[in-house]
C-alpha cells in the first residue's frame, strides 16, 4: 500500500506590480504616521511649558477649537484628491452662518427682524454651501475656469458679501437651537468634536471602502486615465466640491456656536490653517494621495502647536509665522520621503 505523498507549498515570489503596491502602502503610512512621534514631543514639550496644558479641560477646549477647522480639512481633503482646491471655502465658513444669523436674529442683535425660525436659519447656512459649493464645481469643472483664480474672486466677493449685508457689525442674541453644535456638550465632550469625529470616520471609511471614494483617488492620480476606466469625472468633481461647501458651511455653524455670536471677519485666514494641516498630514496638493487619518494628524499637530503657544503667552503674530514655518517642513519631508510629486 503506498503511502500518499504531500508536497510542501512553494511560495510564489511576489510580482513587481505586487511589490510595488506594497512599497506605495508602506511609505504612505510611514508618511501620514509620521507626525505622531511629532505629537508626543509636543505633549512633552507642552507639559514643560505650563502645567495647565496636561489637564483634561485643556484638551477638550483644544478640541473644541479645532474641531471647526477639522471640518473644513475634510471639506478640502476630498477636493484636493480629485486634483483641485477651492480657496473660498473660508468664506463660505463665514459667509453662511451669517445669512442664516441675519435671517432669524431681532434687530436688537443686528439682524433683519424676520425673527424666523431657528431650524429656517440652520437651513439657510446649509443652503447658502450648496449654492456656493455648485457654483464652484460648475464653473470650474464644466467651464474650465482656473481652479485658483475663480475660487479666489470668490473669496473675496463672498467675504464682501459677509461684511456688507450687516455693515461689519456683529450679529449676536442667537437662538438656543442654532449656536447648539458649538456651545453644547455630550458626556462632557463638545457636541461639535463628536461631530467632527463622526465626518471624519465617515469620510475615510467612504474613502476606503465605497467605489466613488476609490474613484476619487483614481481621479486625481490620473484624471485620463480614470475617463478611460469608465468613472464619471465631472460629476464626482463637482460632487466633492457641493459637499466642501455643505461642509464648510456646517463648520461656520460650530465656529458661531462657540462664540455664540458670528462676526464680520469669521473665517479671516482660515483656509492658511487648512492647507497647512492636510499638507502636514500628507495630503498631495497634486491630488490622489493622502488619508483621512493623515489630514487629522495634520489638525491634532496644528491645533497642539497653536495651545502651546498661548500658554507661553506668545504673542499672535508668532502662530501664523509658527504655521508656515510647519508647511515648509512639511513639504521638505515630503520630498525627501518621495511622496511628493514634483
Amino acid at each position: 500500500m503506498s503511502k500518499s505523498t504531500v508536497e510542501p507549498a512553494v511560495e510564489q515570489p511576489l510580482t513587481e506590480a505586487q511589490r510595488q503596491r506594497s512599497r506605495h502602502i508602506i511609505t504612505a503610512w510611514i508618511r501620514e504616521l509620521a507626525l505622531l512621534p511629532v505629537i508626543v514631543l509636543l505633549l512633552v514639550i507642552g507639559a514643560f511649558v505650563n502645567p495647565a496644558f496636561m489637564t483634561a479641560n485643556n484638551f477638550i477646549n483644544v478640541a473644541q477649537q479645532s474641531a471647526a477647522l477639522g471640518t473644513v480639512v475634510v471639506a478640502e481633503t476630498l477636493i484636493l484628491l480629485t486634483g483641485k482646491f477651492d480657496l473660498s471655502l473660508q468664506s463660505t465658513y463665514g459667509l453662511a452662518p451669517m445669512v442664516g444669523a441675519w435671517l432669524i436674529v431681532s434687530k436688537d442683535g443686528q439682524g433683519l427682524g424676520t425673527e424666523w425660525n431657528p431650524f429656517i436659519g440652520i437651513a439657510i447656512v446649509l443652503l447658502v454651501g450648496l449654492i456656493v459649493g455648485t457654483i464652484n464645481g460648475f464653473l470650474v469643472i464644466k467651464l474650465g475656469f482656473n481652479a485658483f483664480i475663480f475660487t479666489l474672486a470668490m473669496l473675496i466677493l463672498l467675504a464682501g458679501i459677509q461684511v456688507g449685508i450687516v455693515n461689519g457689525r456683529t450679529i449676536y442674541h442667537l437662538p438656543d437651537a442654532y449656536i447648539y453644535l458649538g456651545s453644547q456638550s455630550f458626556l462632557g465632550v463638545p457636541v461639535s468634536v463628536w461631530v467632527t469625529g463622526v465626518i471624519f470616520l465617515c469620510a475615510a471609511l467612504f474613502l476606503r471602502y465605497h467605489r466613488v471614494g476609490r474613484a476619487i483617488y483614481a481621479i486625481g492620480g490620473n484624471t485620463e486615465a480614470a475617463r478611460a476606466a469608465g468613472i464619471q469625472v465631472d460629476r464626482i468633481r463637482i460632487s466633492v466640491f457641493i459637499v466642501g461647501g455643505l461642509l464648510a458651511a456646517l463648520a461656520g455653524l460650530m465656529a458661531a456656536g462657540q462664540v455664540v455670536a458670528v462676526t464680520a471677519n469669521q473665517g479671516n485666514n482660515l483656509i492658511f490653517s487648512v492647507f497647512a494641516a492636510a499638507v502636514i498630514g500628507g495630503i498631495s496638493l497634486d491630488g490622489g494621495r493622502g488619508r483621512m487619518v493623515g489630514a487629522l494628524t495634520g489638525v491634532i499637530l496644528l491645533a497642539l502647536v497653536t495651545n502651546i503657544l498661548v500658554l507661553s503667552q506668545i504673542q499672535t503674530f508668532w502662530i501664523d509665522a509658527a504655521t508656515g514655518l510647519i508647511i515648509l517642513i512639511a513639504l521638505a519631508l515630503a520630498r525627501v520621503i518621495g511622496t511628493e510629486r514634483g
